[in-house]
């Protein structure tokens, strides 16, 4: 279908009516409805103009997290995906991008790869899975992630899950995080926060505060 700024996108819908959209310029999804609520945010300022990421949604940290070597989280969400499989099922429907590198990737990280996205929309549930491929003569490493904004009411949201990790508090000094236990069974944000948690388990649940538990 046509998106915003005119840029190409994918709806999925899944026979229960779930559905997700995802935009090919940055293999970004923009949005999540389950029973017509949409779970995921896209920024009021967002643009879709392939000037800049699309700010919001789930966007791609490929091939580096955070600042580093090269651009700020990297290149993956600042590049065109294409289609390579999609697959309907009785109670889910899923599509998978392709992203392989060209002349822009090339400019800041000499590597050539392979990077294949599947995204999986069910009744009731959104999955993702990114899969890494070195298809050069010689090694690389790198860092991802899928940098999710949900739809939530700071006031309202928690996460739990995270009792007796181990913290870094970055609120003041982002230079010096203060080291910490969380000792909470919720996580709430009374005001702004900026903490890293180690070794977390594999699941945890949000409570958005908009009455959805994720």
């Amino acid at each position: 279908a046509e998106g915003e700024g005119n840029l190409p996108k994918l709806v999925l819908t899944s026979p229960q009516n779930s559905e997700a959209e995802i935009y090919l310029f940055g293999g970004c999804i923009t949005s999540w409805k389950v029973a017509s609520k949409d779970l995921l945010f896209v920024r009021p300022d967002a643009v879709f103009n392939k000037i800049k990421p699309i700010s919001g949604g789930i966007p791609h940290c490929f091939p580096q997290f955070g600042p580093g070597l090269i651009q700020q989280h990297g290149f993956g969400r600042n590049m065109d995906w294409s289609v390579v499989d999609s697959q309907n099922a009785d109670d889910n429907a899923a599509v998978t991008l392709e992203l392989k590198d060209g002349p822009y990737s090339r400019a800041m990280w000499d590597f050539a790869f392979q990077a294949l996205y599947k995204v999986i929309v069910g009744a009731d549930s959104l999955s993702t899975e990114l899969k890494i491929t070195n298809t050069d003569d010689k090694p690389f490493s790198f860092s991802t992630a899928l940098h999710t904004y949900f739809r939530a009411s700071s006031a309202g949201a928690s996460v739990r899950g995270l009792k007796g990790c181990k913290t870094l508090n970055k609120d003041p000094d982002p230079k010096n995080p203060i080291e910490g236990k969380e000792d909470r069974d919720a996580v709430t944000f009374p005001g702004f926060v900026d903490t890293v948690y180690l070794d977390a388990p594999n699941e945890l649940q949000f409570d958005n505060g908009l009455g959805d538990k994720i």
